[in-house]
C-alpha cells in the first residue's frame, strides 16, 4: 500500500504516518526504487491501534512502549494493566488541578461581581 492510501484507510494524515514512522510507532517502510514507501495492510491497524492508545490517554513515548510491547509477544492484561493504571492516576491529578483552577476562578468572578475585580489591576471595581 503507498502512503496515501495508508493515511485515508487509517483516517490520518500522510504526515501523521510519516510521524508515526519516524517516532517507532511504525516499523521502516520498505521502499520501492523510486523511493516511494510501501506499507503492508497491518498498517493501517496498528495505526488505528496507536490512535486508540492515545485516546485513552497515553503519551506518545507510553504508546510506541505499549505496542514494542506487543511486538515481543509478552503482552497481556496483566503485564500491561500498569499503562492504564498511571494514565488514571495522571488524569486524578489533571482532574484535580483543574478543579481548583475553577474553583479559583469561580471566587475571582464573584469578587468581580462585588466590584473587587481581580483583571483591573490598580482600577478595581472600574
Amino acid at each position: 500500500m503507498k502512503i496515501g492510501q495508508v493515511a485515508s484507510e487509517a483516517g490520518v494524515t500522510v504526515d501523521t504516518v510519516r510521524f508515526y514512522e519516524r517516532r517507532g510507532i511504525l516499523p521502516a517502510a520498505e521502499r520501492r526504487p523510486s523511493g516511494y514507501r510501501i506499507f503492508d495492510a497491518t498498517t493501517v491497524e496498528r495505526i488505528q491501534m496507536a490512535k486508540a492508545l492515545q485516546e485513552l490517554g497515553l503519551t506518545l513515548d507510553e504508546v510506541v512502549d505499549a505496542l514494542t510491547s506487543h511486538d515481543q509477544g509478552g503482552a497481556t492484561c496483566d503485564s500491561e494493566r500498569w499503562r492504564l493504571e498511571t494514565v488514571v492516576d495522571r488524569l486524578d491529578a489533571k482532574i484535580a488541578e483543574l478543579s481548583q483552577a475553577r474553583r479559583t476562578a469561580a471566587e475571582r468572578l464573584q469578587d468581580c461581581r462585588a466590584g473587587r475585580c481581580p483583571l483591573t489591576y490598580g482600577h478595581a471595581g472600574r
